[in-house]
């Protein structure tokens, strides 16, 4: 089984006006619609996907929950969102609400920064609530966004809330691997494999390695799709020169495992 631990969806109006928003050197490769993503996921082999959704503003979080918890749960897994405009008793049960049991925070493109009190109050909320935790981490904004999300504000998240089932994607440091191997990788956390614009850019040997020393146990597959293509970075992963175990687990158990499936 492969699963998808990052895929961003938004609904089909706003899709192309989002993607044409991304971050120069995060050009998509996809449309970013939920049928798009179902047609890249059965071209690539992708058994199952999380579904991301992301709110920019307090205001669009509930229907943006709405939206997401409407999904078809064959294939896909929604991922709500959460933010510190709204009490952390508002966004737990917005999730609940449309249930959806994981969370996507995003410090590039939301007012969410790892350290600030409120959203360490709302990661306290969440975590006794048992919801999953999955987010961005390290650069691919303005200064002010990376220093929101960076692995050192990251690292300071996980000992304030070590209750939080965390995924960390980009190895819990985009294009910021050295702090992370030394704040984040072995931290009680799970750390997430895509590197847009491909895993295929780093060096294997160290992400090989990468992955060995955090636990094979706690890594877990992601693309984040659209901004790259799935079926090259499957490729990527087995192109590792992993054990078979090790890359089956990487590639959906581990995941599977977590979300109990």
């Amino acid at each position: 089984m492969i699963i998808d631990a990052h895929a961003h969806v938004w609904p089909d109006h706003i899709a192309a006006v989002v993607l044409a928003t991304r971050p120069s050197g995060l050009d998509s490769h996809f449309d970013g619609t939920l049928t798009g993503l179902l047609t890249t996921m059965d071209a690539a082999g992708i058994d199952l996907s999380m579904a991301l959704a992301v709110a920019n503003k307090a205001s669009t979080v509930m229907r943006t929950n709405e939206w997401i918890g409407q999904i078809p749960r064959d294939r896909l897994i929604p991922a709500g969102t959460v933010h510190p405009g709204l009490s952390p008793e508002e966004n737990v049960a917005s999730l609940r609400d449309n249930g959806i049991r994981a969370v996507k925070l995003h410090p590039l493109f939301q007012d969410v920064a790892f350290a600030d009190p409120q959203v360490i109050d709302i990661m306290h909320a969440l975590a006794a609530d048992g919801v999953t935790v999955l987010t961005h981490v390290g650069s691919g904004g303005d200064a002010a966004a990376n220093e929101r999300g960076n692995p050192v504000a990251l690292r300071a998240l996980i000992d304030a809330v070590p209750t939080l089932r965390l995924v960390a994607f980009h190895y819990g440091g985009y294009h910021e691997l050295d702090t992370a191997q030394e704040l984040i990788v072995g931290a009680p956390v799970l750390l997430e494999t895509s590197w847009p614009p491909s895993v295929a850019t780093l060096d294997p040997q160290v992400v090989r390695d990468l992955i060995r020393r955090h636990g094979v146990d706690r890594v877990v597959f992601g693309t984040d799709w659209p901004m790259t293509d799935p079926a090259a970075e499957i490729a990527a992963i087995r192109a590792l020169g992993l054990e078979p175990d090790e890359e089956a687990a990487i590639l959906g158990g581990n995941l599977a495992r977590l979300l109990g499936l």
